[in-house]
């Protein structure tokens, strides 16, 4: 039995190897031949034996013809490639199609592109199996030099799928495969939707199948139904998803890319380039942009300045679920985009419908359209991602989701913003064209993502603070900023007697420049660069096309580049827009008033006012220890890091000690609490908010925000670098901690009794300075953190750049050896000497207020240790 089986694999041996490395010297080349015949899937023995012979598949089964043939059969499915379509390149774009409640509620929607990949079938007729190869397209190397060797070693394709070849057509020029585990969730390789979306866990395959199958000349479109099942602490609940997955092919030659220019902002694709000539591996950043070309025949035209229509233009659908009285608005508020194209040389450019019956092979789901997605949900939002080919940073598809609750935030920002200015803005309920106006504005900004812009939060410092008063500027800018690209809300702070009407805000002269700078067609022209810069010199000394890059909110650095802000006077501009908050919080009952509601609306509204009060102390506040970061160049003789002028920090401190440091009665306890307290939506239903404890928390996050660390050691560097450069003013640590405590403990230093919000702010006061103090040790009172949350968050739109966030600058090494440290403790040690000193003054609450302050100091400072 040993000696057979050792021969039996002996001869297994022999045979591996005779396949493996090919037949020995002696045999003829004609039988060579023949051995590599024999491997060919096109024998109908080999085809018969799987009983999967190319015409009896089609004879059973119904074909699809397209990009790949796809064949059913029953619940089998087969894709026939063409010989021509192996090593291409192909994008998988995978889509939700249908979310059950869970997921919606997640704020997971139809239309969400949630994974994209680059891949390439390779056949190999020696296994008979195609596999499937998936890669980063994000380096280059000229195909001449010696390096790219290296960089295809390097930088090489992985395997993702593999499929058995089942038969082939009758002429050979095509094989076909069953394609049933990649769609029916058996298999992650080419759709991983769980994992993309953060769901984890595995699809049910017994539960999931493979809904339907469409087939066009460029792209195939499989629809799936697949399911999961997910607990969040209970029992476990049964979750369906539809997904839809497009391959699509790309095209041979990638569209000629543009590289990024950080003084105007797009989104970007990384690349890397290696070449023989070089010292150092160049890292580029190509914008994403639609391949915008005049036709063949009038390129000539084109160059020499006359308007002419795209070879292809960009054309958006409107989703048909998409209610018909607001329609029209997003369809204007695409083709507000017409003027800005027509900068970039190209007229008709832009086209918004909605579908028709000669759009037979419609669907919201195949990137062969760009659609504006409605989605039933109760989020607020709105956003306009794209699909990109990464090897280029062509915009293949765009995809606007729209969320049918996105007009609660539009009508709260209105209410809120121009309620005093504007009669139509005050109602529970808007007329269909005011709400329509307010549409137009929202399809426009996310129109303007899908062109490749990235947000500009500069744009609105561009304005002078009293030009926003005028009817007159206003009137002939348009808008309130020079971007609708920026977060810059209606005009909260022109006044009643102002009478502005132009309130909403417009696409701007920046958009204009920065459309024409992403797609103006050079052809071929080894200058093109050289233009681009020339064309960005023309414009960078004018502030109207200054480009701000979104910031980290939590750390916003440059002022200039806040969101929701108007002007380029923080403080001004919030003075006039706390004028307007008064007029709103005396008419909220009014203005929500209707015989028998309950007081929901009102609640509501009284909450929104509260947070944008909240919203203007932070812009406000991010003034003090800012730093104007511009982008610079070799040659254009600007600085790099300009801070905020010591007198624009002054008036901010004193903003905040006359706004927040005060807590202002008129905004917090006022005729409406009779009523109601302020009210937010929640998860579990409805959070009413006391006046003491919403004033407290929110004074208590601006105070914290205010002390944080990286502000102070901003505040440090400025006073370090600028005394040693210049003999202009500073604005120091000590003057603002002199400032604040001036007015904290005013009442102390005059022996009074403290009111119960003055006890309220020395106590925010002395815990922020603990906390942060002892942070930076890396100790706590009772080893336990406060978790300095924002109570009250007003709504935002589109979240898109939250990866393209604005240069980091490093100022958290070794904190705690910096000066932030010893100012900190200072301050507690003065804020002690005067507790002590004053302990036995004022009423009993006062005392009893300030031996527990002297108490939390005292152990704050004896257990913070070196």
């Amino acid at each position: 039995m040993r000696e057979k089986a050792f021969l039996y694999n002996l001869k297994a041996i022999l045979v591996f190897l005779f396949f493996l490395l090919g037949p020995i010297s002696g045999y003829s080349q004609k039988k060579n031949k023949k051995k590599e015949n024999t491997t060919e899937i096109a024998k109908d023995t080999t085809s018969s034996k799987k009983g999967k012979k190319y015409n009896d598949l089609v004879k059973k089964g119904t074909v699809k013809k397209g990009l790949f043939n796809i064949i059913q059969v029953k619940t089998d499915v087969y894709f026939e490639i063409q010989d021509s379509l192996f090593e291409r390149e192909f994008l998988v774009v995978n889509k939700l199609s249908q979310v059950p409640f869970q997921v919606n509620d997640a704020g997971l929607n139809k239309g969400m592109n949630y994974e994209n990949k680059v891949i390439s079938f390779y056949k190999d007729t020696i296994a008979r199996k195609v596999w499937v190869r998936s890669y980063l397209p994000k380096v280059s190397s000229p195909k001449e030099d010696a390096i790219t060797a290296s960089v295809k070693d390097n930088f090489s394709e992985s395997i993702i799928e593999v499929f058995d070849i089942e038969t082939k057509n009758n002429d050979s020029t095509s094989i076909v495969i069953k394609v049933n585990k990649i769609f029916d969730g058996k298999q992650k390789s080419f759709n991983d939707v769980l994992s993309n979306i953060s769901f984890g866990g595995s699809v049910k395959s017994d539960l999931s199948y493979i809904e339907s199958l469409k087939a066009f000349p460029k792209n195939v479109v499989i629809k799936s139904q697949l399911t999961t099942s997910i607990s969040e602490g209970g029992p476990s609940l049964s979750v369906t998803l539809g997904v839809t997955s497009n391959i699509v092919l790309l095209d041979k030659v990638p569209m000629k890319p543009r590289f990024s220019d950080n003084r105007i902002g797009y989104f970007t694709e990384k690349h890397w380039y290696f070449a023989d000539a070089q010292q150092a591996m160049a890292e580029k950043e190509l914008i994403t942009r639609w391949r915008l070309e005049p036709k063949k025949e009038e390129e000539e035209r084109y160059l020499k300045g006359e308007l002419v229509e795209p070879k292809k233009p960009i054309v958006y659908y409107i989703d048909p679920s998409t209610p018909k009285q607001w329609r029209k608005y997003i369809i204007e508020g695409v083709r507000d985009w017409q003027l800005a194209f027509e900068k970039a040389g190209f007229k008709n450019a832009i086209i918004a419908k909605e579908p028709t019956e000669a759009d037979v092979d419609f669907d919201v789901d195949d990137v062969r359209y760009s659609v504006i997605t409605y989605a039933a949900s109760q989020k607020s939002n709105a956003m306009g991602p794209s699909v990109v080919d990464p090897r280029s940073g062509e915009i293949i598809e765009a995809d606007i989701i729209w969320w049918h609750n996105v007009m609660t935030s539009l009508q709260s920002w209105m209410r809120i913003q121009t309620g005093p200015i504007d009669p139509k803005a005050r109602g529970n309920t808007f007329s269909d064209e005011h709400m329509g106006e307010a549409i137009r504005f929202v399809s426009s900004h996310e129109v303007g993502h899908t062109f490749g812009l990235k947000h500009n939060m500069g744009a609105s410092f561009a304005y002078d603070v009293e030009s926003l008063r005028s009817k007159e500027f206003t009137s002939k800018m348009g808008g309130t900023a020079p971007s609708i690209m920026d977060y810059a809300r209606y005009n909260y702070v022109a006044q009643p007697e102002d009478n502005v009407t132009a309130i909403t805000p417009k696409i701007g002269d920046y958009d204009k420049y920065a459309i024409e700078w992403g797609y103006r067609w050079y052809g071929n022209d080894d200058n093109e660069q050289l233009k681009l810069n020339v064309l960005i010199a023309s414009h960078e000394n004018d502030p109207i096309y200054f480009y701000g890059e979104q910031q980290d909110g939590s750390n916003l650095i440059d002022p200039r580049s806040q969101s929701e802000d108007l002007g380029n006077d923080a403080v001004k501009a919030s003075g006039y827009g706390l004028k307007n908050l008064k007029s709103v919080v005396n008419n909220i009952l009014n203005w929500t008033y209707e015989k028998d509601k309950s007081y929901y609306e009102t609640a509501k509204l009284y909450i929104g006012t509260i947070g944008q009060w909240q919203l203007y102390n932070r812009h406000v506040m991010n003034n003090i220890g800012g730093i104007y970061l511009n982008v610079t160049v070799h040659g254009d003789n600007k600085q790099s890091y300009v801070p905020v002028p010591a007198l624009m920090q002054k008036r901010a401190a004193d903003y905040l000690v006359k706004n927040v440091i005060t807590i202002p009665q008129w905004l917090f306890f006022n005729p409406i609490l009779d009523k109601t307290n302020p009210l937010k939506d929640s998860p579990i239903g409805p959070y009413e908010y006391t006046p003491y404890t919403l004033s407290r928390e929110l004074q208590y996050s601006i105070l914290y925000d205010l002390f944080s660390d990286d502000r102070l050691l901003r505040m440090t560097e400025n006073e370090l670098y600028q005394r040693n450069k210049t003999t202009e003013k500073v604005f120091t640590v000590n003057e603002l901690f002199s400032k604040m405590h001036q007015k904290v403990f005013a009442p102390t230093i005059l022996n009074k009794s403290l009111s119960i919000l003055e006890r309220m702010t020395q106590k925010n006061y002395v815990d922020v300075l603990i906390i942060s103090t002892n942070k930076l040790f890396e100790k706590t009172d009772a080893k336990k953190t406060i978790d300095i949350q924002e109570t009250l968050q007003m709504p935002h739109l589109c979240s898109l750049d939250d990866a393209h966030m604005m240069r980091n600058i490093n100022q958290s090494s070794l904190k705690r050896v910096t000066e932030v440290t010893s100012d900190k403790k200072g301050e507690l040690n003065k804020v002690l000497q005067l507790l002590k000193t004053k302990k036995s003054t004022g009423d009993q609450s006062t005392q009893n207020h300030y031996r527990d302050l002297i108490q939390r100091i005292e152990k704050a400072l004896n257990n913070t240790t070196f």
